[in-house]
C-alpha cells in the first residue's frame, strides 16, 4: 500500500476534534507517534481552518521525509544510494538540509543524518538475538558521513551504495516548529503543540499561566519527578528508559554514537532541554545522551536561549537556567 499525502490526512483527520470552550484540542497518529495540538481559536472557523491547513502540511510532511515511505524523497534517495541519481529538493527540503548542516556542525559530528546504516543495524523495534558483530559495526560506519552527501543547489545525492539518510533525530521536532508558526501566522496566540513528547507552547493554557509539562521520572515512567512552565519556548526529552533494545539479557539505548557505531554508554538515562525552538531542544537532548552530563553541561553554557537537565548515573545535573523554569521539584526515588 502506497502512502500518500491524501491518504495520511484522511488518517489523522478520522479523529474529530474536542472543543472547550474556546479551546480545541486535535489528536492524531502521525510520524510514528501519538500527537496533540490544544490551541484556543474564539471563533469556530479559525479553529476548523487551523486544524485542515496544519493537518494538510503534516500529512505532506511525513509523505516526502519519512524513510519509512519508499515512494518519499527519503526512500528514493535511500534506495538510489550509489547509482549516480540526483533528485530536486524544494525550498522546504534545502531549508531542512540546511538545519542538518548546522546541527551537525554544532554537535561536532554528534548529529549526523546518515546513521540510518546504525538504525537498522541495532533496530530497537525488532528482537535481536545477539549483538551486531565488530565486522558489521564497521561496515555500518564506514557509510556513515554528512560532509560525504553531495549537494548542489536544488539537488542531492548519496554517492555510495548503502548510504542511508533519517531525518528521525529532526524531523518530528522541525514539524512542530512549522505548526508553531502557522498557528501565529493565523493569529492563534495560545497553544501547546506536543508531537511524542516534544513540545513547543505559547500563550497560556485554559487555566492561565503557563503552560505546564511533566518531566518523567526515568525510573518510573508513568510518574513525574517534577515540572516546568513554558511560556514561548520548546521543550523535548530524549533517554534509554522507554526506547531501548534488550539483546542477551542486557538493555541498550536507542540512541546511537557514531563515534563508535554503538549505543550510547555515557551513562545518561534522560536528558530535557528548554530552548527556542523544538528543533534546537531535541537535538541538544540527543547530544547530552550520547556525550554525558559534563560535556552536556558545556553545550547547553555555550548555547544562548537554551536550559539543559541531565538525569546520569552520577545523579542529577541542572544548569542554572533550567530551575529558574522548574514549578515543582519531588524527591527522588520517592
Amino acid at each position: 500500500m502506497v502512502l500518500t499525502s491524501a491518504g495520511l490526512f484522511d488518517r489523522m483527520a478520522a479523529v474529530p476534534p474536542q472543543r472547550h470552550g474556546d479551546y480545541t484540542r486535535l489528536t492524531f497518529q502521525a510520524m510514528g507517534t501519538q500527537n496533540s495540538i490544544l490551541f484556543r481559536a474564539p471563533a469556530p472557523a479559525l479553529a476548523t481552518a487551523f486544524r485542515e491547513a496544519a493537518l494538510r502540511w503534516l500529512a505532506g510532511f511525513e509523505a516526502r521525509f519519512s524513510a519509512f515511505i519508499p515512494e518519499s524523497l527519503i526512500g528514493r534517495l535511500n534506495a538510489a544510494a550509489g547509482n549516480g541519481d540526483w533528485f530536486e529538493v524544494d525550498a522546504e527540503a534545502q531549508e531542512v538540509l540546511a538545519l542538518c548542516d548546522w546541527f551537525h556542525w554544532k554537535t561536532n559530528g554528534i548529529f549526523d543524518p546518515t546513521a540510518g546504516t546504525l538504525t537498522r543495524l541495532w533496530d530497537y523495534r525488532r528482537a535481536l538475538e545477539v549483538e551486531p558483530t565488530a565486522l558489521e559495526i564497521t561496515a555500518a560506519r564506514d557509510l556513515l558521513g554528512w560532509g560525504r552527501v553531495e549537494r548542489t543547489p536544488g539537488r542531492i545525492r548519496l554517492p555510495r551504495a548503502g548510504m542511508q539518510l533519517d531525518l528521525g533525530g529532526i524531523g518530528k521536532e522541525y514539524a512542530v516548529d512549522r505548526i508553531a508558526e502557522l498557528a501565529q501566522r493565523l493569529g492563534i496566540a495560545d497553544f501547546l503543540v506536543d508531537f511524542g513528547r516534544d513540545v513547543r507552547a505559547a500563550g497560556s493554557p485554559p487555566e492561565g499561566g503557563d503552560w505546564r509539562v511533566g518531566l518523567e521520572h526515568p525510573e518510573q515512567p508513568d510518574a513525574c519527578w517534577s515540572s516546568v512552565g513554558l511560556h514561548n519556548a520548546a521543550l523535548c526529552c530524549s533517554g534509554d528508559y522507554r526506547r531501548y533494545a534488550v539483546i542477551g539479557g542486557r538493555r541498550y539505548s536507542h540512541l546511537l554514537d557514531p563515534r563508535t557505531g554503538r549505543p550510547a554508554q555515557a551513562g545518561v538515562h534522560a536528558a530535557w532541554v528548554i530552548a527556542p525552538t523544538c528543533t534546537e531542544a531535541g537535538i541538544l537532548t540527543t547530544a547530552a545522551c550520547i556525550l554525558g552530563a559534563s560535556a552536556a553541561g558545556a553545550l547547553f553554557d555555550q548555547t544562548p536561549g537554551t536550559a539543559g537537565c541531565v538525569w546520569s548515573e552520577q545523579g542529577l545535573f541542572q544548569s542554572r537556567r533550567f530551575q529558574a523554569y522548574e514549578l515543582k521539584a519531588q524527591k527522588i526515588g520517592a
